[in-house]
């Protein structure tokens, strides 16, 4: 429910939301596998701090950002 409130306020971004019901280390290594460049992932834990968890591919880097600046976090990574 929370991710697909992100997904539609993505402003243009392409995304994938991997929504299947698998294990969270399957995914991300489908992530991984596929390429993907920016990954979210919008857990139980992060949201009761007002967080999602950001990871860019290429730096390995994972950063919580706070809920409500997600949306323009992603814009400027990706089109920065």
């Amino acid at each position: 429910a929370q991710a697909g409130r992100y997904w539609r306020r993505a402003q243009g971004i392409e995304v994938l939301m991997d929504d299947r019901k698998e294990r969270p280390g399957v995914m991300f290594a489908d992530m991984e596998l596929i390429g993907i460049p920016h990954t979210i992932v919008i857990g139980d834990r992060n949201l009761d701090n007002d967080d999602i968890e950001y990871k860019y591919r290429r730096s390995g880097e994972k950063s919580l950002i706070k809920t409500g600046d997600i949306v323009d976090y992603l814009v400027k990574a990706i089109k920065g």
